[in-house]
């Protein structure tokens, strides 16, 4: 059969350049191209870790930045605290000194008007006493006719307002 002749004849010659053809490949792609792509995917690689440790360390700074700052505004703060309360115990301090002085002026305004009503109750109690039996006269002289002494009079007024 002529066809089986053949294929020995073309076998040898396809497996030549097979080989040829696999061997041209190994050796582009293999050694010529793939440690290129090695080389760039370990760059890359280490370009990564280098970011990733930059990060890291700029997370870290950013950390002990705030870190101080929280403590910064911490300080001001209490000193905030302070000096309010320092602020409420001074106004605290005045207004007590003001009202202090506010009630010794009501004291004495009302001591004085207190002592004034006590001179005026007087005189209007002895005005009272003296209008009072001067009425007691009258009223004993318009009813019944007869004349009282001013004395008497005088002394039934005082009995009877020391009931009321």
């Amino acid at each position: 059969m002529p066809q089986i002749a053949q294929i020995i004849e073309t076998y040898a010659s396809q497996v030549f350049w097979l080989l040829i053809v696999f061997g041209l490949i190994y050796f582009g792609i293999g050694r010529g191209m793939l440690p290129k792509i090695e080389a760039t995917v370990d760059a890359r690689d280490r370009k990564i870790a280098d970011d990733l440790a930059a990060a890291e360390a700029a997370r870290a700074a950013a950390d002990d930045t705030e870190a101080a700052w929280r403590a910064q505004m911490n300080d001001v703060k209490a000193e905030a605290h302070i000096a309010t309360a320092k602020a409420k115990a001074d106004a605290s301090e005045a207004s007590a000194v003001r009202v202090a002085a506010a009630d010794a002026k009501i004291g004495e305004t009302l001591a004085a008007a207190e002592a004034k009503l006590a001179i005026a109750k007087t005189e209007a109690m002895a005005s009272v006493e003296t209008i009072a039996s001067e009425a007691t006269l009258d009223i004993v002289a318009k009813l019944s006719g007869s004349t009282v002494t001013p004395a008497v009079a005088t002394k039934a007024v005082k009995a009877a307002l020391a009931n009321v």
